[in-house]
């Protein structure tokens, strides 16, 4: 496989496995610990790797959740605790998840070597959130936990390069929410307020923003090479299939 092959066959397992801790109701209950909603957890777990930063900055990296959406949840975990501590946590439940959850997956051990060497190899230009995170000391000890860290970094390295892919197209990051596969109810989820534009026209401009996201995230698969790609794609959805199972 090539690695554009490798990027386009692996993304949504990566998508999916990713930010599969976010809807663990034990992830929710970290959240209140801290004395704030979901919400405000999920964006600033999310954003809170860039630091004390502004609310519109946290939206201009985050790109496909609406300003005034992040500036809501941003602004109110602020008032309680700091960005980078949300963060911090948002990663000790990924890996509570991942030890959890994916430690008597086969292959858990090789696919987590696999997405560490991939994630090493990507090049984060233009993703300053990609980079944020993977600047972020790891409490991962576990081979699953390693696993879950690493597909929870990766999933930030594709949604990056879509957010550049999509601008390059000329969408708006609303548009391409429109004209993705959840439409309307997907730009609902991200914030988004009606009226929306019409979707027809948008179609193939979000085609040619997947081939390109696709294009950007391969270098990080070409480090792998073409059999350790296909070993990888074939890791995750087995991977998928169980944690969806």
């Amino acid at each position: 496989m090539t690695p554009e092959q490798v990027a386009a066959a692996s993304k949504p397992a990566v998508l999916v496995l990713g930010e599969a801790y976010n809807r663990c109701p034990t992830t929710l209950r970290r959240a209140r610990l801290l004395g704030i909603s979901g919400w405000a957890f999920y964006i600033t777990g999310r954003a809170g790797a860039l630091g004390d930063v502004r609310a519109e900055t946290a939206a201009a990296a985050l790109g496909f959740i609406a300003p005034d959406a992040v500036a809501d949840g941003w602004d109110a975990a602020a008032r309680t605790v700091r960005p980078v501590e949300v963060a911090a946590a948002s990663l000790a439940e990924c890996c509570r998840w991942g030890e959890e959850n994916l430690a008597t997956v086969p292959g858990v051990d090789r696919l987590a070597t696999l997405v560490e060497r991939a994630v090493a190899a990507a090049d984060a230009s233009g993703m300053p959130l990609f980079a944020a995170w993977r600047a972020m000391p790891s409490p991962a000890q576990h081979t699953a936990a390693r696993a879950a860290t690493g597909l929870r970094l990766l999933r930030e390295h594709f949604t990056g390069a879509h957010l550049l892919a999509v601008r390059a197209s000329g969408m708006s990051p609303l548009e391409a929410v429109l004209a993705g596969p959840e439409g309307e109810s997907g730009a609902v989820a991200c914030g988004w307020p009606p009226p929306y534009p019409p979707v027809g026209p948008l179609v193939r401009r979000r085609l040619w923003a997947e081939a390109v996201t696709d294009r950007l995230v391969a270098p990080a698969f070409a480090a792998l090479g073409p059999g350790d790609g296909a070993e990888l794609v074939e890791l995750l959805a087995g991977m998928r299939a169980h944690a969806q199972g």
